[in-house]
């Protein structure tokens, strides 16, 4: 199970993507003192997502239980979805 963890953790491309080149990028561009108070921001809002993710999960499972909360969920995430493209379509 360990083993598990870290396949999923170390082999997923998207850690490097994110991480390094994604967050890498952007920390660059506030100069040197900026780009370590940006890591350090990114490290904490990532511990915090993580975390709410973990402890909201359980909260959350009770009202997930119904297939109706999921059918409301897919059409709130669709419509965010939708307006996002919609954003980028217009330029916006």
């Amino acid at each position: 199970m360990v083993a598990k963890a870290v396949a999923l953790t170390w082999l997923n491309p998207h850690v490097y993507l994110d991480t390094v080149l994604l967050l890498g990028s952007i920390a660059g561009t506030h100069g040197d003192p900026g780009r370590w108070w940006f890591a350090l921001g990114a490290c904490v809002a990532s511990l915090l997502w993580f975390a709410g993710l973990g402890y909201g999960a359980r909260l959350a499972a009770p009202r997930l239980a119904r297939p109706g909360a999921w059918q409301v969920l897919d059409v709130l995430i669709g419509l965010v979805m939708l307006a996002i493209a919609v954003r980028l379509a217009l330029g916006a």
